[in-house]
């Protein structure tokens, strides 16, 4: 189908595909396109990566629009709303609005009303129900990417009844759903009322193989001889014989460490195939890799960046995954050795794709278990890059002549399983349920299974006994906690539920929240599992179930357990510790604890019992399946706590064995859970707002409470302010009026960054010109945190903060 015979859609599309070098549309596409994709019909789209899906949304949405409607297009990843944003602000030349929004799970997003096409992850989509965001009833087309991620336990259920109650709130939307290829398409189509593309067309050949001994076996029956070398590791010859026919290479392995160290080693191959103008601009990306974080993390990265290898798991900064994806796409990379989160849609093709790992550790099986076909397909259909590559390949790695079969039969062979609602797991319908009453898509327990038949988990199983008794456990404790209440037949959300919902919080990570809280202000001699009101009054057996409550079975009201440690006696509220904080967050369910290594639980348990009066809340018994949790939230809070006390990034990360990501990662969560807490102990009338705000904002900059204010201006960051505050400046009001050559002095000489903090701060003059800096500013000694006394940052420009990340 030529692009100027595609209907309904705006008259400047078809000269601007054309401008993009598009003349045709791709068969899947244009069978889109007679299915009624441009006039509002829904339509599921299971072809494989790189056959156009993204055109087919583009089309859908664009005629959306034309029509005076409003478009939403639901990714899984922050990163991936990044990428399309990118792709569609070219329609801003046209007059079209683009939005992006995946943060701030507490906000309408009132900014977004404006616009045309807006891209957010599904949980901030999901917020925005919750938020009853006013232009939710505006919307005519809704796009899910990625689609066949509902079978993800993890962010599945979300994206599942997210798509539920928008199409509730408008029973006209069209809902156009992207997938790969999967065994069941037809039962997502039938659950979007949706007709079907379902295709395995690409446009250029995906040879998928498995190599063994010197020679890449086809699934046509054919053979390439690809040598491996008496000094090589057998995916090192696959990638040397990929760069002979200039061609890149992913490598997917089974953990962050082996991407590191198979990077380290293919690096030696990659080395051999770089020319002079490829070294100096690669030397410029190790740079600024450096320049991300103080980490041996980045060093190593750097160091493989230069000679054309890279590595790339969710323990990197995010400032290091793009700058590796980029130099990957420009070719300058040659070889990326990745975890499977590179396989989750990300724009990163290569001519050859090597899955060296078929296996990974499942700690639910008790050890290694084997991917499923589905991810394996995912990550072969990044071999193949149109307009760049003649044919892309995709590689499994066979150590014995059975090995080869096997694969063969497992992965090459094999159709992808079927995808699967993970939607009736109590965790996942404790969230979600509270928060259909509370939004008011439901008011009854029959208008809520009534709901729930809208969900894929419906279309898929006749068992509805099972959802309705799932349903009414997670009711009783939703009740029980003071979240719902019901009255005859009756549900509604209670001001706490609403707060709860609001908030995007697990119910169970509230109940924790506020368990710890209340131990805060409780009176001395009062059982930490003592249940509470609203008002923190003792009710009856009934009301509020603390979380220690839940950890031990006992109901509410209940004497604490022997071995009940000193969050029994309640703790001053003035006294309330950041550690205290950080460890109440860490241990719910809306936190990823840290692991416990050997010898981790004696070391943990002994800093529990020495600063146990900080902890809030009732601990369970040593002797208890829960104090491993317990203790692995200790740590976590204890990496919180070494952040916001400006212990350098570098010994950080080596001291809890994380990348510079995990720690981004942890400190955004602790911000949003302390956030959470905040407005619930504002919300229960309980007096220790000012530590948890303390908390947060230490935790946000990374830095101890004297930098605080400092910190907080704009562009200044943990390293900076502690620069600054030696230099005599210690807040905000000081660095307005203070001598400009101190601040140049104590920001290195960095003329443009210090023009830039001076502004933020509200100085009556930032201008740098023709100042030099205070010689008399000494930066000898300056505190990271360590004890060292040396600048953790001495090359290169230093980071403002971890946000820059």
């Amino acid at each position: 189908m030529d692009v100027a015979e595609i209907p309904a859609v705006p008259e400047w599309l078809p000269d601007h595909l054309r401008g993009e070098g598009v003349e045709s549309l791709y068969p899947p596409q244009a069978e889109a396109v007679e299915a009624g994709v441009t006039r509002g019909e829904n339509l599921v789209a299971a072809v494989p990566t790189a056959s156009g899906k993204t055109l087919v949304a583009t089309l859908a949405m664009l005629a959306s629009v034309e029509r005076g409607g409003k478009a939403l297009y639901i990714v899984p990843l922050r990163a991936l709303a990044s990428e399309k944003r990118g792709e569609f602000e070219a329609f801003e030349e046209y007059g079209l609005d683009v939005g992006v929004s995946t943060g701030n799970y507490e906000s309408e997003g009132g900014w977004l009303a404006g616009k045309d096409i807006i891209v957010a992850t599904s949980e901030k989509v999901d917020s925005l129900v919750r938020n009853d965001a006013p232009w939710l009833d505006d919307l005519s087309c809704v796009v899910s990417d990625e689609v066949h991620l509902v079978d993800d336990g993890e962010r599945g259920p979300t994206l599942e009844v997210t798509l539920a109650k928008l199409r509730q709130i408008n029973p006209g939307l069209q809902t156009v759903a992207l997938s790969a290829t999967i065994g069941n398409a037809d039962e997502l189509a039938t659950w979007l009322d949706a007709s079907l593309v379902d295709s395995d067309w690409r446009p250029i050949e995906l040879k998928k193989g498995v190599h063994y001994g010197d020679a890449l076996h086809l699934e046509d029956g054919s053979q390439k001889r690809v040598a491996v070398r008496n000094s090589e590791d057998q995916t090192a010859g696959v990638v040397r014989d990929t760069l002979g026919e200039d061609g890149s290479s992913l490598v997917f392995v089974n953990s962050r460490n082996n991407a590191e160290a198979a990077a380290r080693r293919l690096a030696s191959t990659t080395a051999d195939f770089l020319d002079s103008e490829e070294r100096e601009r690669l030397a410029e990306v190790a740079s600024d890799i450096r320049e991300v974080s103080d980490t041996d993390t980045s060093d190593d990265l750097a160091d493989a960046v230069e000679s054309g290898a890279a590595f790339h798991h969710a323990g990197l900064a995010r400032t290091h995954r793009s700058l590796v994806e980029e130099a990957f796409r420009d070719r300058l990379v040659k070889v990326v050795c990745a975890t499977p989160t590179l396989a989750a849609g990300v724009n990163t093709p290569s001519r050859r794709v090597v899955v060296r790992d078929w296996r990974r550790y499942d700690g639910t099986a008790g050890g290694m278990k084997p991917l499923s076909v589905l991810e394996v397909h995912q990550m072969m259909g990044r071999a193949g890059r149109p307009g760049r590559d003649p044919y892309g390949e995709a590689v499994l790695t066979a150590k014995s002549h059975d090995e080869l079969d096997e694969l063969f039969e497992r992965y090459v062979w094999a159709d992808p399983e079927p995808v699967e609602s993970k939607l009736a797991a109590e965790p996942a319908l404790r969230t979600h349920i509270l928060a259909t009453v509370a939004s008011g898509f439901a008011r009854s327990r029959e208008g809520l299974l009534d709901f729930l038949e809208g969900t894929l988990y419906a279309t898929q199983t006749a068992e509805r006994g099972r959802l309705a008794e799932v349903v009414d456990r997670v009711l009783t404790y939703l009740e029980r906690n003071g979240f719902l209440d019901r009255e005859g037949g009756e549900l509604s959300a209670t001001d706490l539920g609403h707060t709860v919902s609001r908030l995007y919080l697990d119910p169970m990570s509230a109940a924790e929240i506020l368990d710890g809280l209340r131990a805060a202000g409780r009176e001395s001699g009062a059982g930490a599992g003592a249940a509470t009101e609203t008002d923190g009054e003792p009710t009856a057996e009934g009301a509020f179930q603390s979380a220690s409550d839940l950890r031990d079975g006992t109901a509410g009201g209940a004497e604490p357990t022997a071995g009940a440690g000193a969050g029994d006696a309640g703790v001053d509220p003035e006294e309330v510790s950041a550690l205290g904080l950080y460890h109440l967050v860490a241990r719910t369910p809306d936190m990823y604890e840290l692991y416990l290594r050997s010898g981790d639980e004696e070391e943990y348990s002994v800093l529990a019992a020495e600063r146990e009066e900080e902890l809030l809340g009732r601990p369970p018994s040593e002797f208890a399946a829960e104090f491993e949790d317990w203790l692995s939230a200790l740590k976590t809070a204890r990496l919180l706590e070494d952040w916001a006390g400006e212990v350098d990034e570098d010994t950080i990360t080596e001291r809890y064995d994380v990348g510079p990501g995990d720690i981004r990662g942890k400190v955004e969560t602790a911000e949003w859970l302390l956030g959470a807490a905040e407005s619930l102990a504002g919300s229960e009338g309980l007096e220790v707002v000012p530590a948890i705000r303390e908390a947060r904002t230490r935790v946000e900059h990374g830095v101890r409470a004297e930098l605080v204010d400092l910190a907080g201006v704009r562009g200044v960051g943990r390293k900076r302010a502690r620069r600054l505050f030696d230099a005599g400046i210690e807040s905000r009001a000081d660095l307005r009026d203070a001598e400009k050559a101190t601040v140049l002095a104590a920001l290195r000489g960095r003329r443009r960054t210090a023009e830039t903090v001076l502004e933020n701060a509200g100085h009556r003059d930032p201008s740098m010109d023709g100042v030099e800096p205070d010689g008399s500013v000494s930066l000898e000694g300056i505190e990271t945190g360590d004890g060292s006394g040396r600048d953790a940052n001495e090359t290169g420009e230093d980071q403002s903060s971890l946000g820059d990340f």
